[in-house]
């Protein structure tokens, strides 16, 4: 006869198990992006892989040389090499050379993660930091936009990507502006059509709004993001957007232009909601997010820039720390003047 399992079970701590580790979390992240990388590699052909590739093995060469002896194969197995590289690799134009894509990556993991003491304690996110890099650094071959390849130009290469280092470029004579450059300087505005399905010039990962949303709503329901950031990024920029066309919606860019054009979807979605780069409470969450959509609509509006998701991003994640300090939720059982 079979025992029965009795009505109450008693199990030593701890009780509850977090099905959700680093490496799930940084793979979830890679899976909700391949439909957008899909799209770069659809409009912008080879040389979008070849961008990507050598962004990843810049990040991954130094994970390895840069982690210690015992944790090489623990940093490349959680995938943030990966990730980082995939990352900055969206950011970029598709004909920057590939030796300052490689460049990119090496110094996206050394100086935007190892130098802080290695995953979790960096300030900054890693794959803007080294896209900030390169763009102080080669600001000519990083403002350089070129045209799609079109249909059954897959395997044709820019001649930019392949420049040898250090080396004067060679870049198309064929080139293209961004949307967010001719609505800045020349008040033409793209159809919104083109910045929902990508059919316009930019880095690789503006190719597609409508896919980055798609891969935002998989990591939510997958629970790898804070709602709260993307949400209030994008609120705050349809309304800053919203007050600006009622003085003159002829010079400034509406609501739906405003949401889908430049990397504002990439950083808001993938980027700003980096669980060690943002605030840990809610109401830091919501802070954090309204400061990025206001820096990022006062430098397209009022800057010298047509773009601002860069800038604002690693701004906002300075503050981080202050906006952890004081949104902490007071501890129970302690006064408030204590």
């Amino acid at each position: 006869m079979k025992k029965q399992d009795p009505d109450l079970l008693l199990f030593h701590a701890p009780l509850l198990r977090q099905g959700m580790t680093t490496p799930k979390a940084m793979r979830d992240v890679i899976y909700a992006l391949l439909p957008a990388t899909g799209a770069a590699l659809w409009f912008f052909g080879l040389s979008a892989a070849l961008v990507l590739a050598s962004c990843i093995a810049g990040a991954v060469m130094a994970e390895w040389v840069f982690a210690n002896r015992e944790e090489r194969g623990k940093s490349l197995r959680d995938a943030t090499g990966i990730l980082t590289g995939l990352l900055l690799g969206l950011t970029l134009p598709p004909g920057l050379p590939l030796w300052m894509a490689f460049l990119g990556g090496v110094v996206a993991i050394s100086l935007g993660k190892i130098i802080w003491g290695g995953l979790g304690h960096n300030l900054f996110n890693p794959a803007l930091l080294g896209r900030a890099f390169l763009l102080a650094t080669f600001p000519i071959a990083m403002t350089t936009w070129v045209p799609g390849t079109g249909d059954g130009g897959f395997f044709n290469v820019y001649a930019g990507n392949l420049a040898l280092p250090f080396m004067q470029t060679s870049f198309d004579a064929m080139s293209s502006a961004t949307p967010l450059g001719m609505m800045k300087f020349e008040q033409q505005v793209t159809p919104l059509t083109d910045l929902m399905f990508g059919r316009t010039g930019g880095s690789l990962g503006e190719t597609s709004g409508i896919l980055l949303i798609l891969g935002g709503v998989y990591l939510y329901l997958r629970r790898d993001l804070d709602w709260r950031i993307p949400i209030s990024i994008l609120l705050t920029v349809i309304i800053f957007s919203a007050v600006l066309t009622l003085f003159d919606a002829t010079r400034f860019p509406t609501p739906q232009f405003s949401i889908f054009s430049g990397g504002l979807l990439l950083g808001a979605i993938y980027m700003a909601t980096d669980p060690v780069t943002s605030p840990v409470t809610p109401k830091g969450a919501w802070i954090f997010g309204i400061g990025v959509g206001l820096l990022v609509m006062l430098i397209r509006v009022f800057g010298g820039l047509p773009e601002g998701v860069m800038y604002a991003i690693l701004l906002m994640n300075a503050a981080t720390p202050l906006i952890d300090r004081y949104t902490q939720p007071r501890v129970f059982g302690r006064g408030g003047d204590s």
